[in-house]
């Protein structure tokens, strides 16, 4: 499959893209591979969800990876805006 290819001849790559999101505003909290429908789960930090958007746009387009962006936020503060206090 071609989005592997890159990594299974290149396994620094994985690394050398976290540098290419750090360049576009966005910060690696973690990653992890995984099994299953997913290769890889990253946990990014930005100051807004359109640096990220901006910055996934840009990876997909190159043809090499496939992403899914779920937008999270601290329970907690979750809480606070279903109370009304956010």
């Amino acid at each position: 499959m071609k989005e592997r290819k890159p990594i299974v001849d290149n396994p620094e790559r994985i690394k050398e893209v976290n540098e290419e999101l750090e360049k576009m505003g966005l910060k690696v909290l973690e990653q992890y591979a995984v099994f299953g429908e997913y290769d890889f789960v990253n946990i990014v930090e930005a100051d807004d969800n359109a640096t990220v958007m901006k910055a996934m746009v840009e990876l997909s387009s190159r043809g090499t990876i496939r992403t899914v962006t779920m937008p999270a936020i601290p329970v907690d503060e979750f809480i606070e805006i279903l109370k009304g206090k956010k």
